[in-house]
C-alpha cells in the first residue's frame, strides 16, 4: 500500500473533540447534549430533512464480510429496469419524498456506471435532488453523473484502519483502501456538489474510528470549502451473512459521538438513518442530527413490491410510517423538511468553485 495521506494521523485535527468522546459520566454526555442542541439550532434552525434510499441493484463483485450484498450470498440477485425504476420514482413522490438516494452494490458487467448514469437521468425528471451511493468512480465518471442532474455522492470508508479493512474485504475492487478513501476528492473535482462520508461503526474500536473520520470531514471541509460535506453515523444491523461486529457501540457512546461531531463540526449536515430505532432518532433529531433517512426500503423494488424477492442490504430499524416519523418530529417543534434542493441547481459545481 502507498504511504497514508498525512491528515489521517495528524491528531492535531481532532485533539478538540478526543475528550469528550473519551469521557463516560453521565453530567459530561448533559453538558454535551445542550451545547450540540445550542450549535444546531443556531446554524439549522428547527429543519431536519428527509431524504429516502432507492435500491436499483443488489449485484455486487466484493465480498464485504459485513454486506447482506456480498458475491457469496445466495439470495436472488436484480436490478431494476429503466420502467420499474420510474415506478419506484412515482411510489416514493406520493409518499412526498423529493431528495433520493440511488444505491448499488460494487461495479459489475450488470450494473456499471451506463446503467448508473441512466438511473440519474431518470431519477433528476422526478427529483430536486438526486444523490448516488455506488461504487468509487473516475473524475470523468463523475463529471458524467454531474452533468444528468447528480448533485451529490455518499461513500463509507467504512472503517478507517488499514489493516481491518484488509481482513473485511475478502475480495473485489473494494480491498484498496486508498482507492476508496480518494473517492470524494475525485467526486468534487469532477463537479459533484455535495459527499457524504462515514464508517460502519462497531468494524473497529470506536473512538478510534471516530476520529479518523473526524479528520477526514476538517480535511475535505478545508480543502473543499465551496463543496458541501456530511457526515452520517451507521452502526451494523443485522444482515445475511450473519456478521457480528468486534467492537459494541452503544446508544450512550453513539449519542456522545453525535454531540461531539456537532461541536467539532458546526456547519456540517450530520445524518442518522433508519439502521437506528425510532426512539434514538427521536431524541437525536435536532440535537446535532440534520438530515434523516425516512420510509426507507432496503430490497430492489421495495416501495411498489412490499414483500420483494431479492435480499436486503440490511434490516431497518425504524419502519415508521412517512406520516408516523414526520408527526414525532413536529411533536418535537422541529420541522420535517422533504425538498430543500431545486433542480435549478443540479449542474456540476463550476471548476473555479471545487476548491
Amino acid at each position: 500500500m502507498s504511504a497514508l495521506p498525512a491528515w489521517l494521523t495528524d491528531k492535531r485535527l481532532s485533539a478538540e473533540i478526543e475528550p469528550l468522546l473519551r469521557q463516560t459520566d453521565d453530567e459530561s454526555l448533559e453538558r454535551l447534549a445542550a451545547e450540540a442542541q445550542a450549535i444546531t439550532l443556531r446554524r439549522f434552525g428547527r429543519i431536519i430533512s428527509l431524504y429516502a434510499p432507492l435500491y436499483l441493484s443488489n449485484f455486487c463483485s466484493s465480498g464485504c464480510v459485513y454486506c447482506g450484498f456480498a458475491s457469496d450470498r445466495t439470495s436472488p440477485r436484480r436490478k431494476l429496469d429503466t420502467g420499474e425504476i420510474e415506478k419506484e420514482l412515482l411510489a416514493m413522490k406520493a409518499l412526498g419524498i423529493g431528495d433520493v438516494l440511488l444505491l448499488t452494490g460494487e461495479r459489475t458487467a450488470a450494473v456499471g456506471f451506463d446503467y448508473l448514469r441512466r438511473a440519474v437521468e431518470i431519477a433528476a425528471r422526478h427529483m430536486p435532488r438526486v444523490v448516488v451511493e455506488a461504487f468509487p468512480m473516475s473524475v470523468a465518471e463523475y463529471r458524467g453523473l454531474a452533468e444528468c442532474g447528480c448533485t451529490g455522492i455518499t461513500i463509507y470508508q467504512e472503517t478507517y484502519d488499514p489493516d481491518n479493512y484488509r481482513d473485511l474485504h475478502r475480495w473485489g475492487p473494494k480491498q484498496d483502501f486508498l482507492e476508496r478513501l480518494e473517492t470524494p476528492e475525485r467526486a468534487i473535482t469532477g463537479g459533484i456538489r455535495s459527499v457524504g462520508i462515514g464508517a460502519l461503526l462497531g468494524l473497529s474500536e470506536p473512538v478510534g474510528e471516530a476520529l479518523a473520520l473526524l479528520r477526514h470531514a476538517k480535511y475535505l471541509c478545508k480543502t473543499y470549502w465551496k463543496a458541501g460535506i456530511s457526515v452520517s453515523f451507521p452502526r451494523i444491523r443485522p444482515q445475511e451473512g450473519g456478521f457480528q461486529p468486534n467492537f459494541t457501540v452503544s446508544d450512550r457512546f453513539l449519542a456522545r459521538m453525535i454531540f461531539a461531531f456537532r461541536i467539532g463540526l458546526p456547519d456540517v449536515d450530520l445524518v442518522l438513518s433508519t439502521r437506528e430505532s425510532s426512539a434514538f432518532r427521536d431524541g437525536m433529531a435536532g440535537l446535532g442530527i440534520t438530515r434523516m433517512s425516512i420510509a426507507s426500503r432496503t430490497t430492489v423494488g421495495g416501495y411498489v413490491e412490499s414483500d420483494a424477492a431479492s435480499a436486503s442490504q440490511f434490516e431497518v430499524c425504524d419502519d415508521r410510517s412517512a406520516e408516523a416519523f414526520c408527526a414525532a418530529l413536529r411533536a418535537k417543534n422541529l420541522e420535517p423538511v422533504f425538498k430543500n434542493w431545486d433542480a435549478a441547481y443540479n449542474n456540476p459545481l463550476p471548476s473555479e468553485e471545487r476548491a
